[in-house]
């Protein structure tokens, strides 16, 4: 058993998954290295996503469509985009995105959460995260995450992602309702996938980002006692170095992508 509880987000345990040094780079060097610049799809997700929270901060009575031009106009962020004929397009796309999306939605329901907080201890993590949206369905609270990546989602998806089911198993305790359904909203396509944990499936995803954490503690205490950082945090070369912030400073060596090529069409 560790000696201390593990804090963190769901994204801090996916960056170890993805690849430990990018975890070392992002957590443990200090100072941070440098970082590469922002990327367009970055600043697009942060758009939309901060322009439907504000849209449930609206009254019920206005929230329409008509309210997000100037919602999304209030939060766009410019960072990352090849020229202002790209940023122009991909806000327009953006909002087509938006509205189509809220003419799905009733404006009179009243999320339990938007961007809330939940968080809850095991015997080895101290978690905390920020879930987009948290739905009540009759007595049980629904995970909602935002999408606006190019690729379609599925099912699939939905059931093995261990951040979702990290949000679930904390908002079960915060709300004290049952917490098993969890749902990837895809703005681009409209689509919406879903999956339905059991006790025992979330269970099996806490254990995961259990022993995630204590390989990180394992590694972190390794290097204060004078291990070396590289053996303990390796690099894990794969098809997420070219979007990585700090492939200009990692060995792998890979040719990273444009700023703009993940909204480029």
């Amino acid at each position: 058993m560790p000696e201390r509880l593990f804090v963190c987000t769901p994204s801090k345990l996916g960056a170890y998954v993805d690849c430990p040094r990018r975890y070392r780079y992002s957590y443990v060097d200090r100072p941070t290295p440098p970082k590469g610049p922002p990327w367009a799809h970055n600043s697009l997700g942060a758009s939309v996503h901060t322009a439907l929270k504000n849209w449930y901060a609206l009254p019920a009575e206005r929230r329409a469509p008509g309210a997000l031009p100037t919602l999304l106009k209030a939060t766009w962020v410019r960072e990352g985009y090849r020229d202002v004929d790209q940023e122009r397009a991909t806000y327009q796309r953006a909002l087509d995105w938006l509205e189509s999306y809220v003419a799905t939605l009733d404006p009179a329901d009243e999320p339990l959460g938007v961007e809330r907080v939940v968080a809850t201890k095991t015997s080895v993590l101290a978690l905390n995260g920020r879930a987009d949206r948290i739905d009540a369905d009759g007595g049980e609270a629904v995970i909602v995450d935002y999408k606006t990546g190019r690729s379609g989602l599925d099912a699939d998806d939905a059931r093995g992602s261990m951040a979702l089911a990290l949000y679930a198993y904390a908002a079960e305790r915060v709300f004290r309702r049952p917490c098993r359904r969890v749902e990837l909203h895809h703005l681009p396509t409209g689509t919406v996938a879903s999956h339905e944990h059991t006790a025992e499936s979330l269970e099996r995803h806490v254990r995961r980002a259990e022993e995630t954490a204590k390989d990180i503690m394992a590694a972190e205490k390794a290097v204060a006692d004078g291990g070396d950082p590289d053996e303990e945090f390796p690099v894990n070369p794969g098809s997420l170095c070219g979007w990585c912030d700090f492939r200009k400073v990692c060995p792998a060596g890979v040719v990273g992508k444009e700023p703009w090529a993940a909204v480029e069409r």
